[in-house]
């Protein structure tokens, strides 16, 4: 198993990197990883942020997030902006970030709680507790009545298909994740693709890795933004490598409270 951590490098023998250096990117499921391709890690710059931040909103996650919005939805002051799994490590970023650019900003979550979070932490003009909803299309209407010119996607499913009623003329679909569908022995379809013919919507999805070569702009932007208080970022910290598993599968059914980390070790 692998996924992006943070680490200090013990030794090395790449020129680039030394004993003491900071750094992130892909590592293994242990407390100690043999790199093979050190080039692949990125030093850290910051670190007078806190280092878990690597593995977030200054991470993958983050330049996910950013990518996703400001690249591909291209927001404009003013637009309404509509984020699911809002509270999730991509979607608190991505929602942030619109209302930087200006947006008017709604946001769905699995629980009350991360709604509350959505909107006193992360700035939110509004969100819902789509596990409390009957009806997505009617919250969405009732949230964004004016329809919605950005719709950030990190879900998929049923809630696509409610979004693309409600897109304006023009919209825009980011397409970053489809959570609700990754389990599913017979994925959904969806019924309501033909909305983006007579509004021109574009639909579009999007990889991470086509935008790395963005990192160090992204960095300093994001950096910027953390200090002066512009982004906020909440963590799910379990301590332990024996933890891993049962937070890994606590993803799929929403019960981590934004970024899921696991702490290996502690200085």
């Amino acid at each position: 198993m692998e996924n992006y951590g943070v680490g200090k490098v013990i030794d090395s023998t790449h020129p680039e990197f030394k004993s003491g250096d900071l750094v992130w990117g892909m590592s293994g499921w242990e407390e100690y990883t043999l790199v093979y391709q050190p080039e692949s890690l990125i030093k850290i710059n910051h670190t007078e942020l806190p280092l878990s931040y690597y593995t977030g909103v200054l991470g993958m996650t983050g330049l996910t997030a950013y990518a996703g919005v400001m690249e591909v939805g291209r927001p404009k002051r003013g637009d309404f902006v509509f984020v699911s799994a809002a509270s999730g490590a991509v979607g608190q970023v991505a929602g942030q970030l619109a209302k930087i650019a200006g947006c008017y900003v709604v946001g769905s979550a699995g629980s009350d709680e991360k709604v509350d979070l959505l909107k006193t932490k992360f700035g939110f003009d509004d969100a819902f507790n789509y596990k409390s909803e009957t009806d997505f299309a009617a919250a969405l209407k009732r949230c964004l009545p004016d329809g919605i010119d950005i719709y950030f996607d990190n879900v998929g499913g049923a809630t696509l298909d409610a979004a693309l009623l409600h897109m304006r003329h023009g919209g825009r679909v980011v397409v970053c994740g489809m959570i609700s569908q990754y389990n599913l022995e017979e994925p959904d379809g969806l019924r309501n693709m033909l909305c983006i013919i007579p509004k021109a919507v574009r639909v579009e999805g999007f990889n991470v890795a086509g935008y790395f070569h963005m990192y160090s702009r992204f960095e300093e932007e994001m950096a910027r933004y953390i200090k002066e208080g512009k982004i906020a970022v909440v963590e799910d910290v379990v301590e332990g490598i024996e933890s891993a598993p049962v937070a890994l599968v606590g993803l799929f059914s929403g019960r981590n409270l934004g970024k899921q980390l696991v702490a290996l070790a502690r200085e």
